[in-house]
């Protein structure tokens, strides 16, 4: 009998460099913080209560929880033809919300795709400061109640 799943309950993404990832994952989409790693004079206490953030941060937005670990080496970069995370797709409301995040991404510097209509609703594709894949779908209209 299989496992009864019922959602996911976190993702965590391995980056190489904590600020880089944080001011990019702050900006792009401002999730509250649910954990982040103590102070550097945080007492031992606090440090080991916080150990299993690896000095990274969760962030937690109405899909559960985004983690952020920041142990990979410098200079090493995500690639999606390995084996691991191909990509992470968020969900928008609608495809204004997409047109939206054009905007968010350009007055960011941030590279894209342009919005992409691929049947079942919209996407727009853009990468992390690590090369992570990420993406953004909002779902068809007719599924939107339009």
């Amino acid at each position: 009998m299989p496992v009864s799943a019922t959602d996911y309950a976190h993702v965590r993404l391995t980056v190489t460099d904590i600020d880089r990832s944080r001011a990019f994952y702050d900006a792009v989409f401002g999730f509250p913080v649910a954990f982040e790693a103590p102070p550097a004079d945080a007492d031992q206490e606090t440090r080991d209560r916080l150990s299993f953030l690896f000095g990274g941060v969760i962030y937690q937005f109405g899909g559960g929880l985004l983690g952020l670990r920041p142990v990979a080496p410098d200079g090493d970069r995500h690639d999606t033809d390995r084996v691991g995370l191909d990509h992470l797709c968020f969900t928008v409301a609608s495809q204004a919300d997409l047109q939206d995040a054009v905007v968010v991404l350009d007055d960011l510097g941030i590279a894209h795709e342009g919005i992409k209509d691929i049947g079942v609703g919209h996407i727009l594709e853009f990468r992390d400061p690590d090369g992570i894949a990420l993406e953004l779908h909002a779902p068809a209209a007719a599924a939107q109640g339009s």
